[in-house]
């Protein structure tokens, strides 16, 4: 099983204070068949791990280990997420009040019919909307 997976799972499963079963599941799935991320999922892990590092939660090394980490999965970002951006993508952000970023992950999910893994409260309600399979908040 393909998923496409966003930030909030994947900052759970860094740190050992927020990892859940529900979250380990995530990751055992994700490390055995993948998953599939929006062009912007780099950007914003990495942009959430340097505000902890400035915020003294981790250390620099830290955040260089787990970026390592995620590297060895078998993650595909998506091409096709700027050519969604001002279509599809801004109407699912207007119709669940999500902001483009969260809508760039249901967008994704929806398109390729595959789960939505997500903490979020309000994609998680959005991805439901949608049909979609939910995982993460287990």
């Amino acid at each position: 099983m393909s998923l496409v997976l966003d930030s909030s799972a994947t900052l759970a499963w860094i740190y050992s204070d927020e990892v859940t079963e529900g979250v380990r599941q995530l990751f055992d799935t994700v490390a055995d068949t993948g998953a599939f991320v929006p062009a912007l999922w780099r950007l914003e892990v990495a942009n959430s791990l340097t505000i902890a590092v400035r915020r003294g939660r981790i250390d620099a090394e830290f955040r260089r280990a787990a970026l390592d980490d995620l590297a060895l999965l078998d993650i595909t970002s998506d091409n096709q997420t700027d050519t969604h951006a001002w279509a599809e993508t801004l109407q699912l952000a207007d119709r669940f009040r999500l902001t483009i970023y969260d809508a760039a992950y249901l967008e994704l999910a929806h398109r390729r019919g595959v789960p939505l893994a997500t903490l979020d409260e309000d994609l998680s309600a959005a991805g439901l909307a949608l049909g979609l399979r939910v995982l993460g908040g287990e």
